[in-house]
């Protein structure tokens, strides 16, 4: 990937901060966008050798991320690729669900990958580029408790398929990844028995690593994805076959 800019969505923390340094160990340059200081991130992809540069940007808000997009493409010089990565959960069962809770996960979730795509691709016409939409198992299976997550993750999915189709011919491919159960803060804090149940349900007995989403992001961007486009590439374990 020597020589390209990529935008990493939630690039602060997380599996997008993973992200952002395996693809900049790879040879990109990396924009982060995030609400949470990128300083971190930022030092940690200097050190590879990479430009880094980091975006305070609500992805939720069409102005603010066209802007900083645009921002970026002038900063860089250029925009390669985008890992859509920014997410949160609000879990609950229907129910019990409040409205805001349904909103605030659809739109950070969802709206912000229509947001980021669509400012995107404009930079993307001419040169064409990578994007990867990080969706996630329960978006493909659905999950009891979560209808408000699987559904912004569902929704990614069929975004990513409809927009592989658009603009395959511009040379644009856009992919998802699905993750399963990933070796988080979310996950470390859950309950012996529920961890045990976790692990019951994966047929290779272990959470992923942050890092086993970065190697899939990795290979749709580079040179060895480049003919795959509007695929969902389910990195679970076997949870989910």
């Amino acid at each position: 990937m020597n020589g390209t800019v990529t935008i990493v969505t939630g690039g602060a923390q997380g599996i997008g901060r993973t992200i952002a340094a395996f693809l900049a160990e790879k040879g990109s340059d990396i924009a982060v966008f995030d609400i949470q200081d990128g300083a971190d991130v930022c030092a940690e992809i200097r050190a590879l050798g990479r430009e880094c540069r980091f975006y305070s940007v609500d992805v939720t808000n069409t102005e603010i991320t066209k802007e900083a997009v645009n921002q970026a493409a002038r900063d860089f010089g250029k925009i390669d690729n985008l890992v859509n990565n920014a997410g949160i959960t609000r879990d609950n069962l229907l129910l019990r669900m409040k409205e805001e809770d349904w909103d605030l996960v659809l739109n950070v979730n969802l709206k912000s990958v229509f947001n980021c795509t669509k400012a995107v691709i404009k930079h993307m016409l001419r040169t064409g580029g990578g994007i990867v939409n990080i969706s996630s198992v329960v978006g493909v299976m659905g999950n009891a408790g979560q209808v408000n997550y699987s559904s912004s993750k569902a929704g990614m999915i069929g975004l990513t398929k409809s927009v592989a189709k658009e603009y395959a011919e511009r040379n644009i491919r856009v992919n998802a990844v699905a993750p399963g159960f990933i070796s988080t803060k979310m996950t470390d804090a859950l309950e012996e028995k529920a961890r045990e149940e976790v692990f019951k349900a994966i047929p290779l007995k272990r959470l992923g690593e942050s890092r086993d989403v970065a190697y899939a992001v990795y290979f749709l961007l580079s040179k060895y994805g480049n003919y795959i486009t509007g695929e969902v590439i389910n990195v679970n374990g076997g949870l989910h076959m």
